[in-house]
């Protein structure tokens, strides 16, 4: 569901920590946006973390 299809990071798990030092389970999910990208000389969409959108701006400039 929520996975980059450049760099793969996909959702993490964890705890979230009280004050009194109780666990319970939480999980974190990736930012993920539908972006055109070009894949293999082809520009096609895709859903990309916004780590790799900014990277692919930066390197487009």
């Amino acid at each position: 569901m929520a996975k980059c299809e450049i760099c793969g990071k996909g959702p993490q798990t964890g705890f979230n920590v009280s004050h009194s030092k109780r666990h319970t389970k939480r999980s974190w999910k990736p930012n993920i946006r539908k972006s055109f990208t070009v894949v293999s000389g082809q520009e096609r969409r895709a859903k990309i973390c916004s780590r790799c959108l900014r990277t692919q701006r930066k390197v487009a400039q």
